[in-house]
């Protein structure tokens, strides 16, 4: 690569860096507000929430990677030409082509990059992220341990404690257990204990009162207890036994086993070619994004002004083939052998490129044929 093409190159990669850390911290304090009220709320500690941070993070830069792509090579596409750069170039001999190629190069690079997010990163993130989810479901004791909350661990369930002592001991206990039709039956307890058992975790409440409402004759049935031990191992409905989601299973199974996977999601064969594919068209949505990005503002030329319009022109082209790939998407659902039609915004954005590049190269003509 000449030194041109290294200078280029190295702005393009700056500012991309830029781009991404700034979006990639605004979609992560959105979702770190969510996970900290999640986790940390319900009794989990800082260690967890970190896990799930991270577990998180591919899928997030997976988002922010177009947007930092596009971003890049119009800040450093405009600000070569507001300080003459690109005009030099092009009076030395440079033709939009031969500018295009470190842009082209950056793109590349964070095609591959995002390869490697579609294909390993995120697939395995989520399939982890997702397992540690149904780990913390399952662990009924950390859920309930949250005094003066009232907390809802399933349908029909309303649980409550005042406060837990250093030891252990709960203090005034709530429970409410509305799953059985026409049936209502409350627990309260001046203190209660959790046990593990061979058969699932055990509330025992001490000195406490049942009181059950039977709504078909409105009667309420109470009894006074000194001790009763309540199963609460089924508030939590066994979600260990997920089929696996689709997101989660990687790009080889998706293609080479496409109709056994649809048979195990029950979901048709286009959902499962979509989202394999979907992961090919990805880095070509990405490398396009950037040289749309750059040949369109290429187009303005020099200008004291510089070269707004032509940056709003970029966006809306940008939006134009998320809105293009966006509707490609429920056909190839409805009808798997419409697959080749996720490829469409890609190759638009392409076949786009080169026509703006042309023209940037032929301006001469341009102006002909306008007078003509």
């Amino acid at each position: 690569m000449s030194r041109f093409d290294r200078y280029m190159l190295s702005q393009l990669l700056v500012l991309f860096g830029f781009f991404a850390l700034v979006l990639v911290l605004v979609y992560w304090v959105n979702r770190a507000v969510v996970l900290f009220d999640q986790l940390i709320v319900n009794g989990q500690s800082a260690g967890v929430f970190l896990e799930f941070t991270f577990l998180s993070l591919p899928n997030v830069i997976r988002l922010v990677l177009p947007m930092s792509v596009f971003a890049a090579a119009v800040y450093v596409t405009n600000r070569l030409s507001s300080e003459s750069e690109l005009t030099v170039m092009q009076a030395t001999g440079f033709s939009p082509w031969r500018l295009a190629r470190p842009v082209f190069v950056f793109g590349v690079l964070v095609a591959l990059m995002m390869s490697m997010l579609m294909h390993v990163l995120v697939p395995r993130s989520t399939a982890q992220l997702n397992f540690r989810q149904n780990q913390i479901t399952e662990n009924v004791t950390a859920r309930l341990l949250s005094e003066g909350t009232f907390l809802h661990p399933t349908e029909g369930i309303t649980f409550y404690i005042r406060d837990i002592t250093p030891d252990g001991v709960l203090r005034d206990v709530f429970l409410s257990d509305r799953r059985k039709p026409g049936e209502v039956s409350t627990y309260t307890a001046a203190e209660a204990y959790l046990l593990n058992s061979e058969t699932g975790a055990k509330l025992v409440m001490v000195d406490g009162l049942s009181q059950i409402h039977v709504e078909a004759d409105d009667r309420l049935f109470t009894t006074n207890f000194s001790d009763f031990t309540y199963d609460i191992s089924r508030l939590i409905v066994d979600k260990t036994k997920r089929k696996r989601a689709l997101e989660h299973i990687g790009t080889a199974e998706l293609l080479l086993h496409s109709e056994a996977v649809s048979e195990e999601l029950n979901t048709s064969r286009g959902w499962i070619l979509e989202e394999a594919h979907g992961r090919f068209n990805r880095p070509l949505m990405v490398l396009s994004a950037a040289i749309v990005g750059f040949a369109t503002l290429l187009l303005g030329g020099f200008s004291r002004f510089g070269v707004w319009r032509q940056i709003i022109v970029a966006f809306v082209l940008l939006i134009s083939l998320e809105i293009i790939r966006s509707a490609t998407l429920d056909p190839v659902r409805s009808d798997g052998q419409l697959w080749p039609l996720i490829y469409l915004p890609s190759l638009l954005g392409f076949a786009l490129s080169f026509g703006l590049l042309w023209f940037s190269a032929h301006p001469l003509r341009l102006r002909a044929g306008a007078t003509a």
